[in-house]
């Protein structure tokens, strides 16, 4: 599901959750996080329009605003008949953070590559118009930089685990190229660099 600008996220921040939509401020608990830095949370649920998508590719990129103390809790104690009174007071520490955006990152790195591939396919069709035999020669050409497997986008990190092991080295080096570049999760770099020694070695 794309991200639109109805569009709202379901976040998980220090075992809490979240609904947060673009430009929305929230305190939260405590973050690790300097302030002015920004961080991916992990996302767990996408919607809007209607529809909804359980954890979803999308990145949601938050900035740290600033870290804050709550407002004051007093707390009193008192014994009756016995004139014992005390009082003591509580902040929680939280910290000010701000949604920058939801899915944006991702849409347009994709949205660059496809008018890069049509421009090159027009450049190669008139070099290969004149002979005959070189179409041929140039058909095998465009697919040799491979493109990762299909709905690979829509791939989980369980999901390219248990896959990555029947692709081809082309299709695990491409979907390598385009985790780092595009979603860069952890778990799905670790399972394609993995599957990639093991088929390098059995080569």
């Amino acid at each position: 599901m794309a991200a639109t600008k109805d569009s709202y996220a379901i976040i998980s921040l220090g075992g809490k959750q979240y609904r947060v939509r673009e430009g929305e401020r929230l305190l939260v608990d405590r973050l690790k996080t300097d302030e002015g830095k920004t961080f991916n949370p992990d996302v767990l649920f996408l919607g809007g329009d209607g529809d909804g998508t359980l954890s979803p590719q999308t990145q949601v990129t938050v900035k740290v605003v600033g870290h804050v103390l709550g407002d004051k809790i007093r707390i009193g104690k008192r014994r009756p008949k016995s004139g014992y009174r005390k009082q003591t007071g509580f902040r929680a520490s939280l910290s000010q953070i701000e949604i920058q955006s939801i899915g944006g990152t991702a849409k347009r790195t994709t949205a660059a590559a496809t008018p890069v591939a049509e421009k090159e396919t027009p450049a190669l069709k008139p070099k290969a118009e004149t002979p005959t035999p070189r179409p041929a020669a140039a058909a095998p050409a465009a697919p040799a930089p491979a493109s990762p497997p299909r709905g690979y986008e829509d791939f989980t990190v369980a999901d390219i685990s248990e896959k990555s092991k029947r692709w081809k080295v082309e299709q695990l080096e491409a979907a390598l190229k385009f985790e780092k570049k595009n979603a860069n999760r952890k778990g799905a770099i670790a399972a394609l660099e993995s599957a990639l020694v093991a088929k390098q070695e059995k080569n």
